[in-house]
């Protein structure tokens, strides 16, 4: 703006009278009344200012031109500077989520408590059913958290897939949704520290595709909220005796131990992904309600998928918009 406002400015006299070094060059006055003089002064004046302020507007219309090929760099600088922002927020909360993850692996690892490996072996053989009816029962908080970790792996899944997928890089969701069935938030927190918004985009041909087509059913949803329902109460229903029984194994047993973290683990991520479908979806108004039910271990979120609209009536608006 100011190499356009210069070559105005010049015009005014009193400018230059106001370095000694030069002189300003002999002026003649004519005969004309001196009140014509100045009120004529005062025309050009105006003249001169008012040309100056069209001038100035019309330049500064020019720059919201994309036309002009000396600003569309300066445009795009901005907002790559935007996006250099928000990754760098994005590029600490990922380090701080892989301390995180690395806090945890040492602890559960190296700091648990390891006192009944030979039980712990034991307890997976006969929660899998490699051992039949010897005689021995099993806890029953035990068997409700052991199974209820097989259903976490699926809702995750349901969150994730499509919605949760990243668009910047090539790291896929898959490989991280298949190890949480093994390991559960142990195996899906280095995707999160990976993950980069928004997802790709998601054709109508490919929902009705494996996985997506299972993933984004009713019926799947229905389910595993019934079975994790059942889950859930039936650990709830257990006597006291065994709520005792399943704080002695946290306290000595690293396989109760870990799993009983990991479901901690799987819960308090699972808000974040619930509003990130949700948004994805564009159902914040009319599902925000369900962002706090989230809360509730399992049950909040397998709810959500389960009342949640389908995907498919959102893939089709980027069409009618082009």
């Amino acid at each position: 703006m100011f190499a356009h406002t210069t070559p105005i400015s010049c015009n005014f006299p009193s400018l230059h009278s106001q370095n000694p070094k030069h002189k300003l060059p002999n002026l003649k006055i004519s005969t004309i009344p001196l009140s014509l003089q100045i009120s004529n002064a005062r025309v050009e004046f105006r003249q001169l200012t008012k040309r100056g302020r069209l001038q100035i507007r019309r330049n500064s219309l020019d720059t919201q031109k994309p036309q002009d090929p000396d600003l569309e760099p300066q445009k795009s600088i901005k907002i790559d500077d935007e996006i250099g922002g928000s990754g760098g927020g994005d590029r600490t909360t990922s380090f701080l989520i892989f301390l995180l993850w690395g806090g945890l692996m040492y602890y559960v690892l190296i700091l648990a408590p390891n006192q009944t490996p030979s039980t712990d072996l034991y307890l997976v053989k006969k929660l899998v059913n490699l051992i039949g009816d010897d005689g021995f029962q099993l806890n029953h908080v035990i068997v409700a958290l052991w199974n209820i970790m097989g259903l976490w792996p699926l809702v995750y899944s349901m969150l994730l897939i499509p919605s949760g997928r990243s668009s910047k890089g090539s790291v896929p969701v898959f490989p991280f949704s298949i190890l949480s069935f093994f390991f559960g938030a142990y195996g899906l927190i280095p995707y999160f520290v990976l993950w980069r918004p928004p997802p790709p985009p998601t054709e109508e041909e490919e929902l009705k595709k494996w996985p997506l087509n299972f993933l984004e059913s009713k019926l799947t949803a229905g389910i595993t909220l019934a079975v994790g329902l059942g889950l859930i109460t039936y650990a709830g229903l257990a006597s006291g005796d065994d709520w005792k029984e399943y704080l002695q194994y946290f306290g000595g047993s690293r396989l109760i131990h870990a799993t009983s973290i990991d479901f901690a683990l799987l819960s308090t991520f699972a808000p974040f992904w619930v509003y990130n479908d949700m948004t994805v979806r564009k159902w914040e108004d009319k599902g925000f309600w369900l962002v706090p039910l989230s809360v509730i271990p399992f049950l909040g979120p397998a709810l959500y998928v389960l009342l949640r609209p389908s995907l498919s009536t959102v893939v089709s608006e980027p069409k009618k918009e082009e």
